[in-house]
Parts: structure tokens; C-alpha cells; sequence
């Protein structure tokens, strides 16, 4: 599948992605992506977020390709029932730990647990060995839960601009060769 065939929608985490994000600067280069946005990027609520990720893909008029990071990735799962059209594949980078009591701020455990069922549909998950929000293997447990592609980004922090992932040419690569297979 090419980029042009797909709505790409891009899926924020808590706070939003700033203009030197990885997000934000796929989503410049990609001529048919969309952000999804959230009518308050610093008090997310679960059922708002949600909603607003299932109405842009129904909305979407191709098959849509999701590209979720950090709390993106909660909404872009808790969604799915929601979802009536098709979804032709997810790109998930950093999870949370929405179900760990020390993540902060707290509610932010309003969007866990997180559905343990395979996804209707292929995705890739990408997760660092030393994320403040998520314990590697906590990632990778609940990517095997999906069915998901399994990626060890190593020592990567939260896979951010803060964590020196603006640009992130090795995120562009794997997204190209996920593209490739859909």
C-alpha cells in the first residue's frame, strides 16, 4: 500500500506532539495524512478521546492507516468497537502503561486495561528497553496479546522529540516497510 491510497491518521498522546515530534513532521510530509485531534490535549478523558478517534475513521473515505504514540495508542485500541470502516493496519510506537498506578499523571489510568484480544486488523508495535512510561516488557506482553509485529527500539526513551526522535528516519523506515506489506 502506497501513502496515497491511505487517510493516514495521526494519533497524539497526552499533551499532544509538538512541531519537532516525529508525528507532527510525517504528518507535513504525508500528503494524506490528518491529526486526530482532542478538544483538551492536557486533561484527556477517555470517552471524549475515544469518540473523536472513531469519528475520524469513519470518516475516512480509504482504508485507513492509524500512526499512534503513547496514549495514541490507548485510544487508537479502546476505539475499535466504534470503528465502521475499514482500518488496513496501525503503526503503535511507545505504550503506556495505562494500568500502572505510578504513571502520572493518574488519570491516565482511566484509559487502561487495555484489551487483550488480537486486533482486527495488522499493526506493528515499537517499544523502548528504558520508556519512563512503560516497562519494555509490559510492551511487548500486550503487542503478543494483538497479534502484533514486535519491534525493540533499545535504549530509545519514550520515542519523542524530548528523547532526540524528531525527525526519527528509523520510525520512517519501518513504517515504509510495514506500508509495503498492507
Amino acid at each position: 500500500m502506497k501513502t496515497s491510497d491511505a487517510d493516514i491518521l495521526i494519533v497524539p498522546g497526552y499533551t499532544n506532539s509538538g512541531p519537532d515530534h516525529w508525528q507532527s513532521r510525517w504528518q507535513r510530509r504525508l500528503k494524506t495524512a490528518r491529526r486526530v485531534e482532542q478538544a483538551e490535549w492536557s486533561k484527556p478523558v477517555r470517552e471524549d478521546w475515544t469518540e473523536r478517534m472513531a469519528a475520524a475513521v469513519n470518516a475516512s473515505t480509504r482504508p485507513v492507516v492509524i500512526i499512534a504514540h503513547s496514549l495514541g495508542v490507548a485510544i487508537a485500541v479502546q476505539a475499535i468497537p466504534d470503528y465502521r470502516k475499514k482500518v488496513a493496519g496501525a503503526f503503535f510506537a511507545a505504550p503506556p502503561d495505562v494500568e500502572n498506578p505510578e504513571i502520572r499523571p493518574k488519570h491516565l489510568m482511566t484509559f487502561g486495561p487495555y484489551p487483550r484480544d488480537p486486533l482486527p486488523f495488522p499493526s506493528v508495535t515499537i517499544a523502548s528497553r528504558n520508556d519512563p512510561f512503560s516497562t519494555f516488557e509490559k510492551a511487548e506482553d500486550i503487542a503478543a496479546a494483538w497479534g502484533s509485529l514486535f519491534i525493540d527500539a533499545r535504549n530509545a526513551g519514550h520515542l519523542n522529540a524530548k528523547s532526540g526522535h524528531g525527525p526519527w528516519p528509523e520510525g520512517s523506515m519501518i513504517l515504509a516497510k510495514f506500508l509495503s506489506h498492507l
